[in-house]
């Protein structure tokens, strides 16, 4: 077995373009559809639809490498940058604000060149510390395999599995360059698959110790943004891959132990990437739902703490409602808690879910 690297014709990649065709243009067309159904809604709803959808793809981007973010947080950090004003915002840490201001600076930006700088800066911010979890990594460099050749191993200690083995860290530099120099490049290859090639290249080539897996989504989304002409993100790819994430696996170990005739990869990245744009519909649906709700009770009269919780339910709460979960969040005591809670049944926005007591959970009222 060799890897796609070690092919003679490296990095040549050949494709059968007739078996793309039917896919690549449903995915075209879904694409300004989407567009076309974002820039109708107006401003404040499409900027509303931009957070939706940077806090999903930083949240499955992150999630896809086994770590938990905070939402709350996410969000704020995103609305932050977005200069939107979304009510109170939660502090969110070093590490939440780098993987935000990567997948930022790469769809805000998508028209700049990819440089080895620009590159460093993004590992950096993944790192702010220069530790991954307990161990500490080279930051803002490419890798140097002081530590042994960059593997991706499965299983127990003992039975361990390796699924691929990345290109000596010798040959990075010069690998990078030519990665960089064709994604600078104005090629005649369609951009929708030219983000699917460049995923595959760059993670391929592994050029860091860490981050390697957000990096190469964030430079798809660079990529797709480029491909829509539009710099605002309407649907997440991030996402479609995490839910699909043992075949995205599967396909990529494939294609690295294989020749350089890619069709099988770009077929799969077209129909992943179709399923990010269908379920985009849910994030419009989401943002619309919002926008009447708030329509709806424009003459009604709330404080600031039911205004808060009510923006974090519409938002998608994490578990159930209780009066002590409004007290905690709210920073008020149970008794207010339970005011707030007992006006917003009264107006017929909050219902009680479960049986009285302790254990009485609400939701909105449908």
């Amino acid at each position: 077995m060799i890897y796609i690297y070690q092919n003679v014709e490296w990095p040549k990649f050949t494709w059968d373009n007739d078996r793309l065709l039917t896919t690549l243009s449903s995915v075209r067309n879904l694409q300004g559809r989407i567009i076309g159904k974002m820039e109708a809604i107006g401003f404040t709803l499409r900027n509303e639809a931009v957070l939706e959808t940077l806090t999903l793809d930083v949240i499955k981007s992150t999630e896809i490498e086994g770590e938990i973010l905070n939402p709350d947080q996410v969000r704020s950090s995103v609305a932050k940058r977005l200069g939107l004003d979304i009510g109170a915002l939660d502090n969110s840490d070093r590490n939440i604000d780098g993987i935000v201001d990567l997948i930022m600076d790469a769809t805000r930006n998508c028209n700049e060149p990819i440089t080895s700088d620009r590159l460093f800066g993004w590992h950096a911010a993944l790192f702010p510390t220069g530790r991954s979890g307990l161990y500490k990594i080279s930051v803002g460099t490419w890798r140097d395999d002081s530590t042994g050749p960059m593997q991706v191993v499965s299983g127990a200690m003992g039975k361990e599995r390796v699924h691929y083995q990345a290109p000596d860290s010798g040959i990075i530099p010069t690998e990078m360059a030519k990665f960089m120099d064709w994604l600078n490049s104005n090629t005649d290859i369609e951009p929708v698959l030219k983000a699917a090639i460049a995923h595959l290249w760059f993670v391929t080539l592994h050029p860091f110790e860490d981050g390697n897996g957000r990096i190469g989504r964030a430079l798809t989304d660079l990529l797709l943004a480029r491909a829509d002409g539009s710099t605002q993100r309407f649907y997440s790819m991030s996402s479609q891959i995490r839910i699909e994430r043992k075949s995205y696996y599967d396909i990529l170990e494939a294609t690295q132990k294989g020749g350089l005739d890619i069709t099988n990869w770009l077929s799969w990245f077209l129909s992943c990437l179709m399923d990010a744009l269908i379920s985009s519909d849910t994030i419009l649906a989401k943002v619309l739902f919002k926008a009447h709700f708030w329509e709806g009770q424009s003459t009604t009269a709330l404080n600031d703490r039911q205004r808060l919780m009510i923006n974090k339910m519409l938002d998608g709460f994490d578990g159930k409602l209780t009066s002590s979960k409004w007290a905690k969040i709210t920073k008020c005591s149970q008794d207010t808690a339970i005011r707030d809670i007992q006006d917003l049944i009264t107006k017929k926005i909050l219902r009680k879910e479960a049986s009285g007591g302790r254990s009485t959970n609400y939701d909105l009222f449908e």
